[in-house]
């Protein structure tokens, strides 16, 4: 059985003191690829320098929205040089979030565009994040739509959403939150995301799976996740894991 972890933050210092020992953990379960995705320059450099020193590790460069107003020009260059570096196989994570608004809207969204803009220079697929923004974060990829590739990471949106995404070409990525007892409605959603399209995270070091909720999160635990998904649509895990490590090579560039 092979398991894609397709968005995790390794980089996190929360990893610093068993990080070797968490990729071992992941791979004695079956996880063969996970993908380590930056939320900040130096995270996005600690990823690629994981990424090319752990096997089946890559890395993905981007800001996250929370920082997106310390995307200056500096900032923005040294990404562009990340991107291009062959460990990194994405961009991001970028997107918008108007939940918390740790950086001003429009700072969001113009490090949105500049990140899909250096995904389309590159070739790259983009890792996106959405939180109470569904509408204007659809908006705007429909913009590129053709010209990028992209995922909807952990997933909260309803049906309507859902539609708009695939209609777009999406894939859409769920987490360990599919596994908690009261959120029917995600288990909802993961039956009408076409297989071809369904992506599992763990989002490590956040949104532990049942039955570690609560503690920190690693991607050994994607197969909680991948578990929980196989179960709402009526498959075996090794099924649901085959599929989806397949589509996690097919988005990332690696089939």
């Amino acid at each position: 059985m092979r398991l894609a972890d397709s968005h995790a933050h390794l980089s996190d210092g929360r990893f610093d003191a068993d990080r070797d020992a968490v990729l071992q953990r992941a791979r004695e379960a079956g996880v063969a690829l996970i993908l380590d995705v930056g939320y900040d320059v130096t995270s996005s450099e600690q990823a690629v320098a994981l990424a090319q020193a752990g096997e089946g590790v890559w890395a993905a460069a981007g800001v996250h929205p929370h920082d997106a107003s310390a995307l200056d020009a500096t900032a923005l260059g040294r990404l562009r040089e990340l991107a291009r570096q062959p460990r990194v196989l994405a961009i991001g994570e970028t997107g918008l979030d108007f939940y918390r608004d740790l950086s001003p809207r429009e700072a969001q969204r113009q490090a949105f565009e500049a990140h899909l803009g250096v995904a389309a220079e590159v070739g790259k697929p983009v890792l996106v994040h959405s939180r109470e923004t569904y509408d204007e974060v659809l908006a705007i990829l429909q913009h590129w739509k053709g010209q990028v590739g992209a995922v909807l990471h952990c997933y909260d949106g309803d049906r309507d959403m859902l539609g708009r995404a695939l209609d777009l070409g999406l894939y859409i990525s769920l987490a360990g939150t599919v596994t908690y007892e009261r959120d029917e409605r995600l288990r909802e959603i993961a039956c009408l995301v076409p297989l071809d399209r369904l992506l599992i995270e763990t989002d490590c070091p956040y949104l532990a799976p049942a039955p570690y909720r609560g503690r920190r999160n690693e991607p050994a635990y994607v197969a909680h996740v991948a578990q929980g998904v196989a179960r709402a649509r009526g498959m075996t895990l090794e099924e649901l894991a085959e599929a989806t490590f397949q589509n996690a090579e097919a988005f990332l560039g690696l089939a």
